[in-house]
């Protein structure tokens, strides 16, 4: 499998990975493999499917302008956005990667199509650049969940140029590799790794990813306020965690642990939600789960080697990421939500077990669980926004990865529904899925809570 652990953890912004993230790749990819700029005249974005009809509350209009201003997620500054678009809003003209200055003007060369969809996937999007001779050169990109992005034809056209020790399309496989190795998952996860980067890198690497899910839960934590998009949402987690850490132990209950967990998830998810600084794990709008249950690994399960252990987690929580993306999706525009918070769910339960020295049966009777009881999801952001249910449903995700990791570390490993069986019924089950409850915002919460509150009014 020619995917690596950074592919499933990658340092972005919010509110989406395939709404925001992805465009914002493939703006700038198409620019760079066009270049040189210097004689182009116009650029004209068009966005089709999902990425249009969801594409103004997932920020996809930002995205595409960034991108083609040069900007990447991981090095973009979230406060300086509004400022930044305002000003080539204001004078009516883009810097093509911070250099060649072409005019812009909304509903002229940032197009929504909003009946139309691309034959490849639902979230297509095509960029036409034109040139001072007249000639003009168009490209088709996909934004297929988590960040990644395609040209129109390429992924049958890729063929894996990474020759890994443990090559993994099922988990069966990698299963049998274990066997046969006596390695545990972590082990032959971190040796796949090493054909691209040191140990040393690939750790330093995970240590990062790791602090900004970390510095995501305490800045969520800290903020109160109202999130952004026209809902009114109001932040919960800070007052939430105010009032939890000034409780006296008197008035504790033991399901307390999990409460703080879910403030954990829902923290993250509102600081996605407001445009800040997230790692896609898989999904922005699944971003909350990893790191609610990593912070609940570190903090109460009082690990002798927690840096290990994290590591371990992560690259566990990967393996069932690359699965999940390799054999189904993890593009709520695709399969709906069962592939974005039941899959972090399934890598977060998978993690843990990983992290505390489960075996690699156990391992994958965790994803299982995690995914099983996720089949079905739908996406169905209320006013396309990635708030209402996607905030609370990461902290639900969370507590229920925790519940899954504990049932599986009981048990020898043996259980009756395989990873890969339950994959497989995820991706039949999005195929009948209808495509109003796969994040398109026609249907499900996204319209009846609408509806039900204009008739109130």
């Amino acid at each position: 499998m020619d995917m690596s652990v950074f592919d499933l953890f990658k340092i972005g912004v919010g509110p989406s990975s395939s709404h925001t993230v992805g465009p914002m790749v493939a703006a700038r990819r198409f620019l760079l493999d066009n270049a040189p700029l210097e004689d182009v005249t116009e650029v004209k974005a068009e966005l089709y499917g999902s990425l249009a009809l969801t594409g103004i509350g997932h920020a996809t209009d930002k995205a595409v302008l960034l991108g083609l201003m040069g900007e990447t997620p991981q090095d973009v500054v979230p406060t300086r956005v509004d400022a930044q678009l305002a000003e080539a809003e204001a004078v009516g003209q883009l810097a093509l990667l911070g250099k060649q200055v072409v005019p812009f003007k909304r509903g002229t060369h940032l197009v929504f199509h909003m009946a139309e969809s691309l034959p490849e996937h639902p979230n297509g999007m095509r960029f036409t650049l034109t040139r001072k001779d007249g000639s003009s050169v168009a490209k088709v990109y996909y934004s297929v969940g988590g960040g990644f992005i395609r040209e129109e034809g390429e992924e049958a056209a890729l063929a894996s140029s990474v020759v890994v020790p443990y090559p993994f399309g099922t988990m069966d496989e990698l299963l049998a590799h274990g066997v046969r190795s006596g390695l545990t998952i972590p082990q032959m996860l971190r040796a796949n790794e090493r054909v691209r980067v040191s140990d040393d890198e690939l750790n330093a690497g995970l240590d990062k990813i790791w602090r900004v899910m970390r510095d995501c839960i305490a800045h969520g934590l800290d903020t109160p306020g109202q999130l952004p998009g026209g809902l009114n949402v109001k932040r919960r987690a800070a007052g939430l965690w105010k009032q939890a850490s000034t409780s006296s132990p008197a008035d504790s209950l033991p399901h307390d642990a999990m409460h703080l967990v879910s403030l954990y998830a829902m923290a993250v998810n509102e600081e996605n939600a407001a445009g800040g600084r997230v790692v896609t794990a898989p999904t922005n709008g699944a971003a909350g789960i990893i790191p609610a249950v990593l912070r609940y690994y570190a903090e109460d399960c009082k690990p002798s080697d927690p840096v290990t252990g994290v590591r371990d987690f992560m690259l566990t929580a990967a393996a069932i990421g690359m699965l999940c993306k390799r054999n189904a999706s993890i593009s709520g525009a695709e399969i709906g939500c069962q592939g974005e918070v039941g899959v972090a769910c399934a890598m977060a339960a998978a993690g843990l077990v990983a992290a505390l020295g489960g075996s690699n049966g156990q391992i994958e009777n965790a994803a299982e669980i995690g995914i099983e009881h996720h089949l079905g999801m739908t996406c169905d952001p209320i006013g396309g926004l990635v708030q209402i249910p996607c905030i609370e449903r990461n902290g639900m995700g969370a507590v229920k990865a925790i519940t899954a990791a504990s049932l599986a570390l009981k048990g020898d490993g043996t259980h009756f529904v395989s990873l890969d069986e339950v994959i497989e019924t995820m991706r039949q089950t999005g195929a009948d899925m209808q495509a109003k409850y796969k994040e398109t915002s026609l249907g499900g919460l996204a319209i009846h809570v609408i509806t039900v509150n204009h008739a109130a009014c």
